[in-house]
């Protein structure tokens, strides 16, 4: 019988709909999630348009060419080369880092963190001019990994963080070595975290376009840009633009198979207690060889290569317009971080609590737009904003939305992991007391995640910050950003002349990268 006046004392039938509540997804995510996918989805109802405006038979025509069956091929090669690439390199540097007595360690976290700040085209534009012969394959497979594997090593650092330590002791206690425990019982409670960051290391690889023009590997989207430029006729890149994207809901679908529905929240009393170095002993040597090899290829040679051009670089530059462009980008890539964050949230607990029919299908939608490249989301929203939306056309919120479309999934695979590590028990409790799922989201959900929610705000304003095609098209008019500005100079061979655009973006970019080096 319940009391007069206390309201959140409740009857075990009525506690029982309450935890069953809590398994269904509330409307307080289910709506701003629906709006996130349906944006997302926005460039894919234009590919399919154009895709189909000579009929089936043209479009399957193109797709069946022996062409793109080559282009397929290639992207997804270079695709699997550089994840596999990545998940050695971001594993093995976040376990040094987090998990071992590696002397300097919170230095090495922050030197993995700053390939972050080299935009892909400034790092492929180094390497070949140093190494011309590297041009093709080896070129782009080098640049794409150097610039990635940060995906791969924050998440798995922040894991490895966050997983009880006892069960890795207990493994030791009953005879287990080092590197048996670590593949037996840490590594699968790291899936989640790799397979998050090495879909988005797929899916940037994908959608690249800058590292591979440069360094003349053809994939599929080089092949729709030079489509797109051939030609007024968009059927064939809209066809090969829906074969990527094909790829792109392939390989979420083989991610979700494969994180599984595995955690690693604490469920134990107390604070959690720290987990003790392993002693490398023998190996502290080849360890610090293997950071510092790292670090040099993917930091030291990119800067070495700028700080050449700068010096002996004789063009002048426009500090005015410098300036200019330094302020537009902080501006929007600013903007695009919030917006975009505020949007994956409710994606990212909806992916981590409620894995129903409707939030897997959310979630996969969200991600099925970031491989579309930025060439195609840029004229899918040129082409619905001067057919439904003039206003926006070539305002601030039409690139806006299409950094969201582009990066939504960098914030949601943040928020997920940050979700996942807040025991759900806490939530549960709330709502058995009579808390609304948007009390509980504010109150308990939020604010234990919040430190992976900046986390990936801050990464996704890396990467916004160093977006180009779409910055390209959608841009307000007379705005320069940065990498708009660099592109200008690089396309006119003034290389020299594109250096301070270039070194302040790196600047910028790494600021945030740096402190997310700190938090791992």
């Amino acid at each position: 019988m319940s009391t007069h006046g206390s309201p959140s004392v409740r009857t075990p039938a009525a506690a029982s709909r309450v935890a069953a509540g809590v398994r269904r997804a509330p409307l307080v995510l289910l709506l701003p999630a629906t709006a996130a996918a349906l944006l997302a989805l926005l460039p894919l109802g234009y590919l399919g348009v154009r895709a189909m405006e000579h009929g089936w038979a043209h479009a399957w025509e193109i797709a069946s060419e022996a062409r793109t069956l080559e282009l397929l091929g290639r992207s997804l090669g270079l695709a699997a080369i550089v994840v596999a690439a990545c998940l050695v390199l971001g594993v093995s540097l976040a376990w040094l880092t987090v998990r071992t007595t590696l002397p300097g360690r919170r230095i090495w976290a922050v030197l993995a963190t700053l390939p972050l700040a080299v935009p892909s085209y400034v790092a492929a534009f180094t390497w070949i001019s140093a190494a011309p012969s590297l041009a093709g394959l080896p070129g782009a497979a080098i640049t794409l990994t150097f610039a990635c594997f940060p995906y791969v090593f924050l998440p798995v650092a922040a894991a490895l963080r966050g997983i009880d330590p006892a069960q890795e002791e207990a493994a030791r206690s009953l005879g287990g070595g080092a590197f048996r425990t670590f593949v037996r019982v840490t590594l699968p409670q790291l899936r989640p975290a790799a397979a998050g960051g090495a879909i988005l290391v797929a899916l940037y690889v994908l959608s690249d376009f800058g590292s591979v023009s440069i360094t003349r590997y053809d994939t599929f989207t080089r092949a729709i840009h030079s489509s797109y430029q051939a030609s007024f006729d968009r059927t064939p890149a809209a066809v090969l633009g829906c074969v990527l994207v094909t790829m792109t809901v392939l390989l979420v679908l083989a991610e979700n198979r494969t994180r599984g529905r595995a955690g690693h929240a604490r469920t134990g009393r107390g604070s959690a207690r720290p987990p003790v170095p392993l002693r490398l002993g023998r190996w502290t040597a080849p360890a610090l060889a293997w950071c510092g090899a790292v670090s040099a290829a993917a930091v030291g040679f990119p800067l070495v290569t700028l700080g050449y051009w700068l010096t002996v670089g004789s063009s002048g530059f426009d500090p005015e317009r410098l300036w200019s462009a330094t302020v537009a980008t902080v501006t929007v890539a600013a903007a695009g971080a919030a917006v975009t964050t505020v949007l994956a949230l409710p994606v990212g607990v909806l992916s981590a609590r409620h894995r129903g029919r409707a939030a897997r299908l959310l979630e996969q939608s969200v991600w099925a737009g970031h491989a579309v490249p930025g060439i195609t989301v840029g004229l899918a929203l040129v082409f619905f904003s001067v057919r439904y939306a003039y206003p926006l056309y070539q305002e601030l919120p039409l690139l806006i939305a299409a950094y969201v479309v582009l990066y939504l999934p960098v914030a949601v695979a943040s928020a997920r992991a940050a979700v996942l590590q807040s025991p759900p028990v806490l939530e549960e409790v709330a709502r058995s007391l009579g808390r609304s799922p948007l009390r509980v989201l504010r109150e308990i959900t939020v604010p234990l995640a919040a430190p992976g929610i900046g986390a990936g705000a801050a990464l996704t304003f890396v990467v916004i910050m160093k977006e180009l095609p779409a910055t390209l098209l959608l841009r307000p008019t007379g705005t320069d950003t940065l990498a708009t500005r660099l592109w200008t100079e690089t396309g006119a061979g003034a290389f020299a002349g594109a250096a301070p655009y270039a070194a302040v973006i790196v600047l910028l970019a790494a600021i945030p990268s740096y402190l997310l080096g700190r938090r791992s």
